[in-house]
């Protein structure tokens, strides 16, 4: 469907599309026991739009998406679509507080749920103030219905700003907000970025450590190659070092999508010496920070492109990216073309190269708003641009450094810390497996840093050396004050470094 004009409904966009132009018998998805072409999930999709007519959603409702990665997640995300309704994506393993947030926050009309988890579900949207219809996926009535509805759904002529998804912030504070998304973001970037950047082809075959319900893979791994007639690969069970590389055995992928937090635990692996990832022309990483140490580490462990990039779920996946061939460590890259950034202080002025600034960026992904947050949405979106809360350095080169976000930076000794600086160098000591740095404030009220770290030698001893290693490489007042062990570092329902919970849990106050 032309972007020009106002329809667009990106099911047929990424899917339908495909197989007018021919190619419908390639192959879209792959999985661990079978493929299936762009014609069987149009199939797929249409029978699972049936199912919402039958249970009376309207388009524009939200539905919600509680599945694994499996074909069904896939189907149900384009059966959203191709209806005309919203699309809104759960992590499907959630504790049961978690779900009935989910469900009253969204008024979600129905949800797609794994059979194994429908008890856990119901219980937890028991007596909601807008009911849920709740729909089995993997019991024998849905396979029935599935099996006996019409194998075509027509897609529903969609605006190209009519809301398609609704994507949750990944802050560390508070309950998730939701992040209204457009058709048209999607288009927009999968273009800019998929295309333009990765340079997606339809030979290419791409892999996900994230699952599809963080919108980062839902892009990565579904949109950006399902828009060129390239595939993807899927697997439900848990990412671990052990499963990716089982699954680049099997499929041979061409592109992985990874995250910091995934590159740590594949470099330090037993098996990364002997491990094939020759099929790899890049890998990408995104969702959190990643230290030069560790980009460094992946170099020398795989040989593979890794691009670091910054995307947010406002301006949907990356604005900012290290380009294939051209890679900067310890940088983000450059603005993908079709977006402009810049960096402001606090009162809106742009800050001139090698200074530290606030990020504004523009660009046709921009969101509508955050739902029901009014105060956030005129905080965030001013005119054409999103105002975030990350903190970047410009360099005279164009490319772009990441400090952290406006919250977690640290004032210490009057002077401003940036944690990824101190995380990076504590990273470099071989004792380190995962370091996460957050502000305490003492007993005189002065906020000074604390490091959490994962180690397989912790001891006070360690913690000492840690101290005095820190002191060798880095402005004397950046040094951790204290080192705390952990076995892992807690992490927010998409994946990411929980800060707030450090922070609580060490007694910290933000930062004056």
């Amino acid at each position: 469907m032309p972007e020009s004009t106002d329809h667009l409904n990106i099911a047929q966009l990424f899917l339908d599309a495909r197989v007018a132009e021919g190619r419908g018998a390639r192959i879209a998805l792959r999985t661990d026991t079978e493929t299936l072409t762009y014609q069987d999930l149009v199939t797929l999709s249409s029978k699972m739009a049936h199912l919402l007519a039958a249970r009376g959603v309207r388009p524009e409702e939200r539905v919600i998406i509680a599945l694994p990665d499996t074909p069904a997640f896939v189907g149900a995300l384009f059966a959203i679509l191709r209806y005309g309704a919203v699309v809104v994506m759960v992590n499907p393993d959630l504790p049961a507080d978690q779900i009935r947030y989910f469900f009253e926050y969204t008024r979600a009309r129905a949800a797609f749920v794994d059979a194994a988890m429908l008890e856990a579900f119901a219980a937890a949207t028991t007596g909601l103030p807008v009911p849920a219809t709740l729909i089995p996926v993997g019991t024998p009535e849905t396979d029935m219905a599935l099996a006996t509805a019409a194998p075509d759904y027509p897609p529903f002529p969609s605006h190209r700003d009519d809301a398609a998804m609704w994507l949750f912030s990944g802050g560390t504070t508070g309950r998730p907000k939701a992040v209204v998304q457009t058709h048209r973001s999607y288009a927009n970037t999968t273009r800019l970025y998929g295309q333009g950047v990765l340079a997606l082809t339809e030979d290419d075959i791409t892999l996900a450590v994230p699952k599809l319900f963080f919108g980062y893979a839902t892009g990565s791994n579904i949109f950006f190659p399902f828009s060129v007639g390239a595939s993807a690969a899927i697997f439900a069970e848990r990412s671990t070092p052990d499963a990716l590389f089982a699954r680049i055995g099997r499929h041979r992928p061409t592109v992985l999508i990874n995250v910091p937090t995934m590159v740590q635990q594949m470099v330090a692996h037993a098996d990364a010496a002997t491990a094939d990832l020759s099929c790899l022309r890049l890998a990408t990483s995104a969702g959190e920070a990643l230290p030069v140490e560790l980009h460094e580490r992946w170099t020398r462990a795989f040989g593979v492109d890794l691009l670091d990039g910054l995307g947010t779920a406002e301006m949907w996946h990356i604005f900012i990216s290290n380009r294939p061939g051209d890679v900067v460590p310890g940088t983000l890259g450059r603005v993908v073309p079709g977006f402009d950034v810049k960096l402001c202080d606090g009162e809106g002025a742009e800050v001139a190269d090698g200074e530290v600034g606030v990020l504004w960026v523009k660009g046709d992904s921009r969101a509508i708003a955050y739902w029901q947050r009014m105060d956030d949405t005129m905080q965030a979106f001013r005119g054409e641009w999103y105002v975030s809360s990350d903190m970047l350095r410009r360099n005279p080169d164009g490319t772009f450094v990441y400090c952290g976000r406006a919250d977690d930076m640290l004032k210490v000794s009057g002077k401003w810390l940036s944690p990824g600086e101190l995380e990076n160098c504590l990273l470099q000591h071989a004792d380190v497996r995962e370091v996460a740095v957050v502000g305490v404030r003492n007993a005189d009220g002065l906020v000074k840093p604390v490091a959490f770290v994962v180690s397989d030698s912790a001891s006070h001893a360690l913690g000492v050396a840690l101290q005095a290693f820190a002191k060798s490489r880095l402005e004397p007042y950046k040094y951790p004050r204290e080192v705390r062990f952990l076995d892992a570092l807690p992490r927010t329902h998409l994946g990411k470094v929980n800060r707030h919970a450090l922070a609580q849990s060490a007694g910290a106050a933000e930062a004056p």
